[in-house]
C-alpha cells in the first residue's frame, strides 16, 4: 500500500530576517521553529532543512540495514546511525556521513559491513539523494 506523509512550513519575512515554522502534518509530533541562521550558523533550538534530512535518512537506513540482516538470517539486537549532512551556504548541500554500529550476533565486521553498503545503496531516503555524495563508516559494537 503506497503512503503519503505531509509537512508544511510557514514563513514569514526575508531570508536573513524571516523564520518559519515546520509542522509536521501527517504524524502530528508538533512544530518546529526554523530560521536561515539556524542553517548556516549555529542551531540555537532551531531546526534546518538539513537536520530534518539526517533524520530521515538515519531512520531509513536503520530500517533497510535492519531489514537486510534479518532477511539474511542475522537480525540485529541493536543499530545506532548517526546522519552528518554538510551545508555550505551558496553553494548547498556539499555530502552526508553515515556512521553505524550495531550488535549483530554472528556477523563478523565484513559481513556488517557489506551489510551497511547495501543498506546505504537500497535505502529509498539514499535513492532520493543520489545527486549527493553518501560516505559510510560501519562498526560492529
Amino acid at each position: 500500500m503506497a503512503t503519503t506523509r505531509t509537512a508544511h512550513t510557514q514563513w514569514e519575512g526575508s531570508l536573513l530576517d524571516g523564520s518559519g515554522v515546520v509542522t509536521f502534518d501527517s504524524s502530528g509530533i508538533g512544530e518546529q521553529p526554523v530560521t536561515w541562521a539556524s542553517r548556516a550558523q549555529e542551531a540555537n533550538g532551531k531546526t534546518s532543512p538539513e537536520e530534518l534530512i539526517a533524520a530521515a535518512h538515519s531512520s531509513c537506513f536503520s530500517m533497510a540495514l535492519s531489514h537486510a540482516l534479518a532477511g539474511a538470517g542475522t537480525p540485529p539486537t541493536r543499530l545506532e546511525t548517526k546522519a552528518e549532512v554538510g551545508f555550505q551556504p551558496g553553494e548547498g548541500i556539499t555530502g552526508i556521513h553515515l556512521t553505524v554500529r550495531g550488535e549483530v550476533p554472528g556477523l563478523d565486521a565484513e559481513g556488517f559491513a557489506s551489510a551497511a553498503e547495501d543498506a546505504k545503496k537500497n535505502c529509498p531516503v539514499s535513492q532520493a539523494l543520489t545527486g549527493t555524495t553518501i560516505t559510510l563508516t560501519a562498526e560492529l559494537a
